[in-house]
């Protein structure tokens, strides 16, 4: 497998461009049969009335790589995987833009499926990332992972 896990954050929103590229990376790979993916998007939620107009991320860098690293390789004896990519978020992103990315490459469906579930879940309970949601009235409340 693929097994180096490279800097996971981005400024921003992640582009678009971002996406296509992994995903054109495996076209050559032909013992690849499934890619799973999963894309989270900045939801206009109403908190106490006010809608969120965006989330501002931070993380500890350090501590998160070190964590994504296990958790990679954790996932990675589980299943028969190719690859696991993951790009998340730091600074502002807009309601409607994408702040989080998981894409895992498999021979086989299931196993891309299942382990992209498992890093998606343990992303969001393992690493220490947190989300200030922002509303037109300059306030925020702290981001609770579901």
């Amino acid at each position: 497998m693929e097994n180096r896990i490279t800097n996971i954050f981005t400024e921003g929103a992640i582009p678009v461009q971002m996406i296509t590229d992994s995903i054109l990376r495996h076209e050559s790979k032909t013992g690849v049969g499934a890619h799973a993916l999963f894309l989270g998007q900045i939801r206009a939620d109403p908190i106490d009335n006010k809608p969120v107009l965006a989330i501002q991320y931070t993380a500890n860098m350090d501590l998160a790589m070190l964590q994504m690293e296990a958790i990679s390789e954790s996932v990675s004896s589980k299943y028969a995987l190719d690859s696991i990519l993951v790009y998340h978020s730091l600074g502002s992103v807009s309601v409607g833009e994408i702040c989080f990315f998981v894409f895992v490459s498999s021979e086989r469906r299931k196993a891309a499926i299942s382990a992209c579930e498992e890093v998606v879940e343990r992303v969001k309970k393992e690493l220490p990332i947190w989300g200030k949601e922002l509303y037109a009235d300059s306030t925020y409340t702290w981001k609770k992972n579901y």
